[in-house]
């Protein structure tokens, strides 16, 4: 009798919980932020993970995970019960390894977005461009860990409350430069990509605000990257005279916004410039920089060190 009564409960736990003899194992099942329970159970049935859907959606109830179904991509090596499933899809247990990413100092939004798009096969390069690109130059710089069920806002959430992390040591010294936040920002992204070391950077700093201060236009070459999408630049004479209000050659000011997410030593400069009587630099063909205080000390640079 007990035998029997045994047989009778593994032919149940067969029917009812066991994995289809058709599960698919190494499969990886995408669970979109927002999907709904029927939705998800459907899928999860049509792709032979589970042989209930019925019973897969009741589990989920059970579980009071009917409306916390966590997104992500989730990755299944071999047969599991249908207690499992259920188990992994409440708890977000994704079978995948969480995601590490660096972002280099000076990555623009757009770089940002391909590197993303490439970690994360479920976040399009357009919805990171369309999440990020209002944040451009506030979103710091570091390395980061995500989880798989990571979207475009998550990472975006991410690097936005890094930067005001480390932003926020500095809030007294931006108050007290005479900048706003906006200004020292977009100034440290112009530094980014003008120098190298922090000396440099500082020495390009002192000089691109007393331009600023005697209304001189900035005419920085580092812009033309941004308006291009390159990460390199070199203008040509017909490039110094394209219509972007990123031209510094056209427009006086500082650009509109930060032209990359500059990192800390770069914000640091922008805070700190060497006080120069320095009105123009150039990186000569010796990979070092050479500075003037005239026009014509400009020139004689450029015919020593570009030539």
């Amino acid at each position: 009798m007990a035998a029997s009564i045994a047989g009778m409960l593994l032919v149940s736990y067969a029917l009812v919980f066991a994995p289809p003899s058709s599960f698919p194992s190494g499969t990886v099942l995408l669970v979109q932020r927002g999907e709904g329970v029927p939705d998800i159970v459907k899928k999860f049935a049509d792709a032979h993970i589970v042989a209930h859907p019925s019973v897969l959606r009741f589990i989920l109830r059970v579980m009071d995970a009917g409306n916390t179904v966590q997104a992500g991509a989730y990755r299944f090596p071999r047969p599991e019960s249908v207690l499992s499933v259920a188990y992994r899809l409440s708890h977000g247990e994704y079978g995948i390894p969480s995601v590490r990413i660096t972002v280099t100092e000076g990555a623009t939004v757009r770089e940002l977005a391909d590197q993303v798009a490439a970690a994360f096969p479920e976040i399009s390069a357009e919805d990171m461009r369309a999440a990020g690109m209002k944040y451009e130059g506030y979103l710091f710089p570091d390395t980061y860990t995500f989880p798989p069920g990571t979207d475009a806002d998550s990472v975006i959430a991410a690097m936005r409350g890094n930067f005001e992390t480390k932003i926020a040591p500095l809030k007294e010294s931006i108050a007290a430069s005479g900048h706003s936040l906006s200004a020292v920002i977009t100034m440290a992204s112009l530094l980014e990509k003008e120098a190298r070391t922090l000396e440099s950077k500082k020495m390009v700093a002192g000089i691109l605000w007393n331009r600023l201060a005697l209304g001189m236009p900035l005419q920085v070459d580092a812009v033309f990257g941004y308006i291009y999408n390159r990460e390199t630049y070199s203008p040509s004479y017909a490039d110094l005279k394209v219509d972007s209000p990123y031209n510094t050659y056209l427009h006086k000011g500082l650009p509109p916004g930060p032209i990359n997410n500059p990192g800390l030593e770069s914000i640091e400069a922008a805070l700190s410039p060497t006080k120069t009587p320095y009105l123009y630099y150039l990186t000569g063909n010796d990979n070092q920089m050479h500075y003037a205080s005239t026009y014509a000390g400009h020139l004689a640079n450029q015919r020593s060190y570009l030539r």
